[in-house]
């Protein structure tokens, strides 16, 4: 089934059966009713009081509210930008300053001083309980930006990826045409909203009818709680990155017998090692393995494939897929085509691709382009195509990373950490194991400071850090040294550090 369009797809479940269930909270579940109702009163209020295509933020974590907030902003021909309420106070600043947003809609309580109108969740409560019902409204369609997604910035400035309604629809439309989808199916909702694997779940479910199960971080963080959870939800779509299922494997009653309704398992946000999905097959020889790639600048994903057994016993490192039926992949070095087995850059084309970087026309020019008539994006993977089409991953062609399914470049991490009070210099250098970003090691240069002992040194370096970088980007381990190698050029040589640190 092909959807034409996103808002009227998922209104279509609110009108012709509005008690169907769209959201299973702890205490609670929401109709898509609710969702119809609420976010057409939502959107009403948006168009009397901002302009069309003015961006949105919208500030909390996996409320119900937020989806509200989402469907209402696009109904009101709204991009809206996703802010969990986890984010530090600097980086939400810096998001501010790049989107310059019409309106701030807090399902959290927004802590920062700004003259931008902020609709706090109480008054949200209001409006969407007792404002007036939208009659015509014109949704955000075609090239028109639907989301915002920020990502890491070399220069310690986040890059806001506009995602526009053409690029999510041909997301969507794939995910439940090829992957084992069907109406009604239940979906664990756990990635972040302001994560755009969180987008995988979010619009198939509510396009194909289906419920999301929220697993908010509380519980993710409390590992009895977690299962304890997790085996009440009735799942039966998961959609998380490979880092939190092996956090789940952990348990060995995490199984088929405990979770007899889960038939498929999507991953996407960092490379699938081959022993987890030798697990899960172990462990649920019922369900459906899906292995998926694709950067935040390609809506989500846009290759997939079921592992099988067969899959695992014939590559040493497992595919990422064949690509979706409307995209197309090159594999190039500089500006010449390789041929099939050959090792280049992964380039994507097609109608996933994103228009740019909000408000940064320098780092769009950098990372897309046109090529045969359709728009091109510069992964910076590095990959090959098989003569059967399978997509191989083969690394990161520079020093941006996958950790925990985030995108990170190292580049931001260090430049927060040499603004830190005690930080002369330092760099930032990922540790892998079986492929895969085990731990970030930070190699420091440090000012006098007062301190008798290192740890004490790293948890206060730590600390000040966390001021102003998401959590995951702290590094784990800090190693201090008199000076930091450098390249013949003069560069801080981060490619020997590596090195040095994987050697063993």
């Amino acid at each position: 089934m092909q959807n034409k369009n996103i808002i009227e797809a998922i209104d279509h479940w609110g009108k012709v059966d509005p008690e169907r269930i769209a959201y299973k909270e702890k205490d609670r579940c929401h109709t898509y009713g609710e969702l119809y109702n609420q976010s057409n009163r939502l959107a009403a209020y948006l168009i009397k009081n901002i302009k069309r295509k003015q961006p949105i933020i919208v500030y909390g974590q996996l409320q119900f509210d937020m989806l509200v907030c989402f469907l209402a902003a696009s109904k009101a021909g709204n991009a809206y930008i996703p802010i969990d309420a986890h984010t530090p106070e600097e980086r939400i600043e810096m998001i501010l300053s790049v989107a310059n947003p019409a309106m701030i809609l807090a399902v959290d309580s927004w802590q920062i001083a700004t003259d931008i109108p902020i609709i706090s969740s109480n008054e949200l409560v209001v409006i969407q309980k007792e404002g007036e019902l939208i009659k015509n409204y014109q949704p955000v369609t075609a090239n028109e930006t639907y989301y915002i997604i920020f990502t890491s910035g070399t220069t310690g400035t986040p890059k806001g990826v506009q995602i526009s309604h053409t690029n999510l629809l041909s997301f969507v439309n794939w995910e439940l045409n090829d992957f084992n989808i069907e109406e009604g199916m239940n979906f664990l909702s756990q990635a972040p909203y302001s994560f755009d694997l969180s987008v995988m779940d979010i619009y198939p479910a509510l396009v194909s009818g289906g419920s999301l199960s929220p697993l908010p971080r509380e519980i993710v963080d409390d590992f009895k709680q977690l299962f304890t959870t997790l085996f009440q939800l009735n799942l039966e779509v998961w959609v998380s990155t490979p880092s939190f299922v092996d956090i789940c494997l952990m348990e060995p009653t995490f199984n088929g017998e405990q979770m007899p309704e889960l038939k498929v398992f999507l991953f996407c946000g960092e490379e699938l090692p081959k022993l987890t999905a030798k697990k899960l097959l172990e462990r649920f020889p019922k369900s459906h393995v899906f292995n998926t790639y694709g950067p935040t600048e390609t809506t989500v994903a846009i290759s997939g494939i079921e592992i099988t057994d067969d899959i695992l016993a014939e590559y040493k490192r497992l595919p990422i897929g064949y690509v979706k039926q409307d995209t197309n992949i090159y594999i190039m070095e500089e500006d010449k085509e390789l041929s099939l087995g050959e090792v280049g850059e992964i380039i994507i084309a097609g109608p996933s691709v994103s228009k740019g970087y909000m408000n940064n026309p320098l780092k769009t020019e950098e990372a897309f382009f046109n090529y045969k008539e359709q728009q091109a994006y510069h992964t910076g993977d590095a990959g090959k195509i098989l003569p059967s089409g399978l997509l191989i991953y083969e690394g990161r062609m520079d020093f941006q990373i996958k950790f925990h399914g985030y995108r990170i470049e190292l580049e931001d991490i260090d430049h927060h950490l040499a603004d830190v009070s005690y930080v002369e210099k330092a760099t930032i250098v990922p540790k892998y194991n079986n492929h895969k970003v085990q731990q970030l090691i930070a190699f420091v240069v440090v000012k006098e400071q007062p301190f008798e002992r290192e740890f004490q040194l790293t948890k206060a370096i730590k600390e000040e850090l966390s001021q102003t970088v998401m959590d995951y980007m702290i590094p784990q381990k800090f190693i201090y040294v008199d000076q930091l190698p450098l390249t013949t050029n003069g560069k801080i040589d981060r490619k020997g550090l590596i090195n040095e640190v994987n050697a063993t």
